[in-house]
């Protein structure tokens, strides 16, 4: 009996009440024809009911390539468990995802954990344990004390629970089975064999795989493309065939947003740098290129999304990295991918000209073990007692993604984003800043809506060390607090600092250095 089936048959047999977990990093590796099946039985049929679905990363683009969106229907999902999610404005609807309003509307119980606790927690699944710990997110929202990763107010259970060892507090993730997990590869063969040759991640795809099977559930692989049995070395086939139930073909299935299908992401053709795109003279570019002064060659070092996320681009622009030093500069990102240069925007994920790329598990591993000594990440509120937030402000709900593991393993941080948002105008000339119109909202607050990571208790009890650059300032975390540390040429310290902020820093440098005028000129950096 072939494995080779449509869509609407892989997803036809998905009971009421079953637990659906599926693989994506935004539009990298979704399985988004599957999804969309089950989506459109629900469509049609009103069925299956009350499904609990499960994804490590968020999945989809809520666009073009909609992944969980397509599963977000009430009645269909009872609740999610996702280790981030997705809120783009559509630009041809002007909607926001569906899955955001079930969210904002408390129409489905909505939990957002850690992405090392969604990558860990499988293999403690696979090998039935009673669940995961880890002291990863201890003080966090994460933590039972201080929400426990709920984000919606339907979200009654307990999924994480707090537990003391030895005097020492941890987190604990306790298992559940599996019943249907989807995965997408490059290529299978009838007998399900996998491979992923032509694809820029793994991610938890084969970890999915594993824990479905060992709780007696089913695989559903989308793939490209099939060949014949034997056809490909064994050492290509990651996932064998035994652990592989239906396999749905789409051989035009998008590799990610806007990009129909690019080698260079991995590995199988070099996309010189005078060919990757240059960064807009932005907010973003001149905090990128600020932050990049901290990255040292030969050290591990792991971007995050936005402005962080174009670090290595602007270095190739501004010349820093050429094609005969890149090799010493040790890029990744949490889902995997080592070597070349962080890919930025909706292509944020994968690398460009990679070396390696390493699944999902494994790479949380490496985060965990504390071998990325320098991580860049994003911030959207950094407060008066040292904490940063990025999982949960305002109406968004993105959760923390790999935030917390990597900035609580990091040795040296940089938090990077414009010091206010909504609204900020600015102008540059001649290597000063102006100020058009200040954003509305205040990153710098008084208190952080939500916990991700709490900074100051990384630098007093691990010794780390952390930046916050902005287009505008620079500031040191200190164990007392922030102190003020850089300003931009053309800013006015009370009026376009202090004046924006919900709180005083702990001090301000007396001088304060100017932050350098290339980096507010529209040219390669000298």
């Amino acid at each position: 009996m072939s494995k080779i089936v449509e869509a609407s048959a892989a997803v036809a047999s998905i009971a009421d009440g079953a637990t659906v977990a599926s693989v994506g990093v935004i539009g990298w590796v979704t399985p988004d024809k599957v999804l969309a099946a089950l989506g459109a039985r629900f469509r049609e049929t009103g069925a299956p009911r009350g499904l609990t679905f499960y994804f490590p990363c968020g999945t989809g683009d809520a666009i073009g390539i909609r992944g969980m969106d397509h599963v977000a229907r009430e009645g269909l999902m009872k609740r999610i468990v996702a280790g981030s999610y997705v809120n783009p404005v559509d630009p041809k609807t002007g909607r926001r995802p569906e899955l955001m309003r079930l969210i904002r509307e408390n129409k489905i119980e909505a939990y957002a954990w850690p992405i090392g606790a969604s990558m860990h927690w499988l293999r403690e699944v696979a090998r039935k344990s009673p669940g995961y710990i880890t002291r990863v997110g201890i003080g966090t929202y994460a933590d039972p004390k201080h929400g426990g990763a709920k984000l919606t107010p339907s979200a009654a259970d307990g999924l994480i629970q707090r537990l003391d060892i030895n005097g020492e507090s941890f987190l604990f993730y306790p298992t559940w089975p599996i019943d249907v997990a989807m995965v997408r590869a490059s290529t299978a063969d009838e007998f399900g064999n996998l491979s992923w040759e032509d694809e820029a991640l793994v991610s938890s795809s084969i970890a999915l795989a594993i824990a479905a099977k060992a709780c007696g559930g089913r695989v559903i692989a989308q793939v490209r493309r099939v060949v014949a049995r034997g056809e490909r070395a064994a050492s290509m086939v990651r996932l064998p065939g035994m652990l592989v139930d239906q396999i749905v073909v789409d051989p035009d299935m998008m590799m990610t947003t806007d990009t129909p299908f690019d080698p260079a992401f991995f590995g199988g053709v070099r996309r010189p740098l005078s060919a990757l795109p240059k960064i807009p003279m932005t907010p973003d570019k001149v905090i990128a290129r600020r932050a990049s002064r901290e990255v040292r060659p030969q050290e591990l070092s792991i971007f995050g999304f936005g402005a962080a996320a174009d670090i290595p681009l602007v270095m190739a622009e501004d010349g820093t990295i050429t094609e005969d030093n890149i090799g010493q500069y040790w890029f990744t990102t949490e889902h995997g991918s080592y070597g070349g240069l962080v890919a930025s925007g909706w292509q944020f994920s994968a690398n460009v000209n990679p070396e390696a790329i390493v699944d999902g598990v494994t790479q949380f591993d490496v985060i965990d073990g504390g071998l990325c000594k320098f991580a860049a990440l994003a911030f959207a509120q950094f407060d008066s007692n040292c904490v940063v937030n990025v999982s949960k402000f305002a109406n968004a709900n993105p959760g923390a993604g790999g935030f917390t593991d990597i900035a609580t393993n990091a040795s040296r941080l940089v938090f990077t984003g414009p010091f206010t948002t909504a609204g900020l105008d600015v102008d540059y000339s001649e290597g000063r800043m102006r100020i058009v119109k200040e954003g509305k909202v205040r990153k710098f607050a008084r208190e952080a809506e939500h916990v991700t990571y709490r900074v100051g208790e990384g630098i007093r009890e691990r010794g780390q060390h952390a930046l916050i650059v902005t287009e505008r300032a620079v500031f040191e975390a200190t164990p007392e607090g922030l102190v003020l540390t850089e300003v931009a040429p053309g800013i006015d310290v009370r009026r376009d600092v202090l004046d924006q902020m919900e709180f005083a820093p702990m001090r301000v440098l007396d001088p304060l250095p100017r932050m350098a005028a290339e980096l507010f000129i529209d040219r390669p950096s000298s």
